[in-house]
């Protein structure tokens, strides 16, 4: 986690969304030459050339790549740690979010590329039976953050309960339920649930306590200890909520309340929505990332791509709902999209910063795969609701693809890099680490390709619109 440095001005800023001011934008512009850019206007011809690109990168380039390779024969669940060329490196054990996240995008695959059902059911399989037999703490319950490959408590993750690890194993349990209708993996969902509740649910403050002891009991900050202590892995401050963690939660059990309609379920579903809506994302336009357990803002930065995620998260948890029309919810999304735009875009080059002061240039030039990724998902929802009003997110959305395309994806050895640089080279070129799984990209590939074929059958053949 970086340090709490950077403190949240009074600012009188609001941008209006859909608005695509120049000085603005100008803010987060590289000082390099713009990249050529190919637009097409909206339209059927271009959402299907669209689609066929995203279709191919999610072959070549996620489960193309990971699948099997990722499988661990040896010691059970998926294997992390990956070379340029998808050589195994080092491994740095069996982390619950990686876990999680890879048993979800096998679900996913089964549930909606028929084509691939048979290859990917078994690989749904081996992740549900990790996740009950080695990962979930049978002495008291609840799942590890993480733990070494031989299956026993490891030092790197310490005998520890994060909700942010939680939240994924969750997510992933409830997409393998709808995927092979195995009734051990909704209970062992439910179960995890009923955990938090009993261990770290709020009732005082609403949301969640995030780092326990293995036995459930919430770990406190020390009052008027000015040291702050991280939890393992740098996820964020010990005894204290975060942003990062409700979002996830408010994601898995979106997924949860899918297959199990639970009033309890239900309850922490809405109150998360509230949270992440009203309580964490503030005016103009970003989420403030580390609070008190009675929910008071501490001073850190914006993080460009959670704003950008959480717009997508937000919409779907609504929709679970039964709220798919929800003007806050949606206005929030928007919101804090536009003010990444405005702050964090790259003109010269496209793709979005790291993160920066939410007044002002951005202070981490880098570009995280995932951050691309989450990016591309939103801008072409927001497309689809707003496209009528503003071609700017369409606009944005090409740029975006155009920039994953260049810098992002490995030609030769295909997937992800990690890390970009400001001048277009990768930081690393390991493909894969512990908090680096075919989820992000996996899901907005999925999401982005689907989209683009529900906008080309909904558009009239040689349709053209909008403007640039």
């Amino acid at each position: 986690m970086k340090k709490l440095v950077a403190l949240f001005l009074a600012c009188g800023l609001m941008l209006l969304p859909g608005v695509d001011s120049v000085a603005q934008r100008a803010i987060a512009t590289a000082t390099v030459t713009p990249d050529t850019f190919k637009y097409l206007p909206p339209g059927r011809e271009a959402y299907l050339h669209y689609a066929g690109e995203t279709d191919a990168a999610l072959q070549q380039d996620v489960l193309g790549v990971w699948f099997p390779r990722t499988i661990d024969n040896e010691h059970g669940g998926f294997y992390s740690d990956f070379t340029r060329d998808w050589q195994r490196s080092k491994s740095h054990g069996k982390f619950s979010v990686f876990q999680g996240r890879m048993t979800w995008i096998s679900a996913e695959v089964v549930m909606r590329r028929p084509e691939l059902r048979d290859q990917y059911l078994p690989y749904v399989r081996h992740g549900v039976d990790y996740l009950k037999n080695v990962m979930w703490d049978k002495q008291y319950g609840g799942f590890f953050w993480g733990l070494g490959d031989d299956g026993k408590v490891s030092s790197a993750f310490t005998d520890g309960k994060h909700l942010y690890g939680i939240s994924f194993c969750i997510y992933g349990l409830a997409a393998a339920y709808q995927a092979d209708h195995d009734p051990s993996a909704l209970a062992l969902a439910q179960e995890a649930f009923r955990w938090n509740e009993v261990h770290a649910h709020d009732s005082v403050n609403e949301g969640y306590y995030e780092w326990l002891q293995r036995d459930g009991t919430p770990v406190q900050a020390t009052p008027y200890d000015a040291v702050i202590h991280e939890s393992p892995l740098g996820v964020g401050p010990v005894g204290y909520k975060s942003m990062n963690t409700h979002i996830h939660l408010l994601e898995a059990y979106t997924e949860l309340y899918a297959v199990w309609k639970d009033d309890t379920l239900r309850q922490r579903l809405e109150e998360l929505l509230h949270l992440v809506r009203d309580t964490i994302s503030v005016e103009p336009g970003a989420m403030n990332l580390y609070f008190t357990n009675s929910w008071h803002a501490l001073p850190d930065h914006d993080s460009y791509g959670h704003d950008v995620e959480a717009t997508y998260l937000m919409q779907e948890a609504a929709a679970a709902l039964g709220k798919s029309s929800d003007i806050r919810t949606e206005r929030v999304g928007r919101m804090l999209t536009d003010h990444a735009l405005a702050y964090g875009w790259d003109e010269a080059r496209g793709g979005i910063f790291h993160s920066g002061a939410f007044a002002g240039k951005p202070d981490d030039l880098l570009k995280e795969w995932w951050v691309q990724m989450e990016s591309l998902n939103t801008l072409l929802l927001l497309h689809e609701k707003y496209g009528a009003q503003t071609d700017i997110y369409w606009r944005d959305f090409q740029k975006q693809w155009q920039f994953i395309q260049r810098y992002q994806i490995d030609s030769q050895f295909h997937g992800d890099y990690s890390l970009i640089k400001p001048d277009g080279t990768p930081t690393s070129t390991a493909k894969g680490v512990i908090w680096k799984a075919a989820y992000h990209d996996g899901r907005a590939l999925l999401n982005v390709s689907e989209r683009l074929r529900r906008l080309a059958t909904a558009a009239p053949a040689g349709q053209q619109s909008g403007s640039h």
